[in-house]
This record gives structure tokens, sequence and C-alpha cells, in this order.
């Protein structure tokens, strides 16, 4: 599975979809939830994300995003999706030790 984010044309707004592994309901519980809206917030001040409008459901999310910047795209989603990976598994880890 390739791990790049490609989009067409970058200054067009996309729709993309990001699903948790297995479908579980992962974002019932309010600090996962928290994690995800302030990576997307950080995202956009300062990587140049631009949000429309995003849907936020207990195993997945949409969003329909642009860009403003130099900064591709998918790199800003690998961005996003790396950090907010990262923040997760801290949490977890944390919760099992």
């Amino acid at each position: 599975m390739s791990r790049k984010y490609r989009f067409g044309n970058q200054d067009h707004l996309h729709y993309v979809t990001f699903t948790v592994i297995n479908w579980i309901d992962f974002f019932i519980r309010n600090e996962y939830r928290d994690i995800l809206i302030g990576s997307i917030k950080h995202c956009q001040e300062h990587k140049g994300l631009e949000v429309y409008g995003y849907c936020l459901m207990p195993s997945h999310f949409h969003m329909i995003i642009g860009r403003n910047g130099n900064m591709k795209l998918g790199e800003i989603v690998r961005d996003l999706k790396s950090f907010t990976s990262y923040s997760y598994h801290n949490i977890l880890e944390k919760k099992m030790t």
C-alpha cells in the first residue's frame, strides 16, 4: 500500500475520508476527538491547511480541504495523520503501563 497521499490539482478543493482500523468506534472518547481537532487546528495555523467542512463520526471522519501556501496538500495530510497517530500511540501506551 502506498504511503503517499496524491492530490491531482493542488489548487482545487478535495473531499477526503480517514478511517480507523477495523472501523473501531475510536472517536467516542472526548480525549481522542480533542487530539484530532487539535491536529487539524495545528495544520491550519502552521501548514496552510484550509478546512471548508468536516464531519466526525465514531469510526471515521470526512473533510473538504484545500491549501494556502507552498506546502503540498499531500504533505499536509501526511503530517496531520502522522502527528495524530503519534499522539494516540503515546496516550494508549501510557494507559497500558
